[in-house]
């Protein structure tokens, strides 16, 4: 759960291990809130303004996740359904420090890849020992 300001040890470590971006956050809280059907990537995509071809990534990046799953007959259209309870509680978590920690959960998200382009970046450094 969230307290105060703070965004919990367990929500910040799925954040960090299983969240890439902020668009799929939104795709998989969207996913989330609108459990009424199936969804494919034209809605998606029109519900996110993003491409369809972004929306159809997002949504196999979420079914490989175990977040959603499609029915074999209808490959294109997904569902939310996580393959396990955990995985369910720790998203309603996620959600609900999102809803409450909007900057903070998009600044831990975006710090993510901000780390990565600093250790790639690090790389390249010229080292006086070289």
């Amino acid at each position: 759960m969230v307290t105060g300001s703070l965004i919990t040890d367990d929500v910040r470590r799925f954040v960090l291990t299983s969240i890439p971006s902020v668009p799929y956050l939104e795709a998989m809280l969207l996913l989330r809130a609108e459990d009424t059907g199936d969804w494919d990537s034209v809605m998606l995509a029109n519900r996110l303004y993003l491409s369809e071809k972004a929306a159809a990534l997002l949504l196999a990046e979420l079914h490989d996740a175990g977040i959603l799953s499609h029915d074999a007959a209808s490959p294109g259209r997904y569902r939310f359904a996580p393959t396990s309870e955990g995985l369910r509680q720790i998203i309603d978590q996620v959600a609900a420090a999102y809803s409450t920690q909007l900057v903070a959960m998009t600044n831990l998200i975006h710090s993510k890849s901000g780390r990565k382009a600093q250790q790639f970046a690090d790389a390249f450094k010229w080292r006086k020992d070289s």
